[in-house]
């Protein structure tokens, strides 16, 4: 239980804002929402089973310990992933001769791979080991995030304060990744010695994430309705 609700928790998160999310808010506005979740769903449980299926297979090549620590790390770089945002390039205008449901569903499995919902899904896997709670919460995760995305950006046509969530769902993948390098190095090196290394990642990444909002690309969700 542990495993899902960490997975969905940390998938609706990471989603916010994200790449896939605006896909489902854009094609929301053409084909019916019903669809487009099934769609939704189905691309994100074909994805994410691939990237468990990775992250089982690291843990079993690799010493745990370091997969454990490559996989914290990458926690922080999500969090500073998801301060730079996301924007669409032309994803939602591609047409197809198939209907709505495989037209999305081909959409988001594309534009799922090599996306942070993806790799965080993989670092999930590697850190609880359990392949199918991890695959269920983070498929349910994305599913849960894009209905959100498309009921208040598209139904409601309410304005989302995109960069409140936006800093909300990073500080939290940040401080995920901290407490899994402190957990893994305390034992390893020590308390002082880990704590002065928390504290030079503390300010590469502050310093890091104000270079990134500067210059980060304007969400979907901070626009308002027409």
């Amino acid at each position: 239980m542990t495993a899902f609700l960490a997975s969905l928790m940390f998938v609706v998160l990471a989603e916010m804002g994200d790449k896939t999310q605006l896909l489902a808010m854009a094609f929301a506005t053409r084909y019916r929402s019903h669809k487009v979740l099934i769609a939704v769903f189905l691309a994100t449980l074909a994805n994410h089973s691939l990237a468990v299926a990775a992250g089982h297979f690291l843990s079993v090549v690799i010493p745990m310990d370091i997969i454990s620590l490559v996989a914290a790390v990458s926690f922080v770089v999500f969090g500073l992933w998801t301060v730079r945002g996301d924007a669409l390039e032309g994803e939602e205008k591609k047409e197809s001769r198939f209907g709505p449901i495989v037209t999305v569903g081909i959409a988001f499995f594309l534009a799922e791979m090599g996306d942070k919902t993806q790799l965080a899904t993989i670092s999930l896997a590697v850190e609880y080991r359990n392949m199918l709670n991890v695959l269920m919460g983070t498929t349910l995760g994305m599913v849960i995030a894009d209905t959100v995305g498309i009921v208040v950006g598209v139904v409601l046509c309410k304005h989302i304060p995109g960069r409140i969530i936006k800093w909300v769902s990073a500080g939290a993948f940040v401080l995920f990744g901290f407490v899994g390098v402190y957990r893994i190095l305390s034992g390893r090196i020590g308390t002082i010695s880990t704590l002065l290394v928390l504290c030079a990642m503390g300010l590469c990444t502050v310093w890091a994430a104000l270079v990134l909002s500067r210059s980060s690309r304007r969400p979907l969700n901070d626009r308002k309705c027409k």
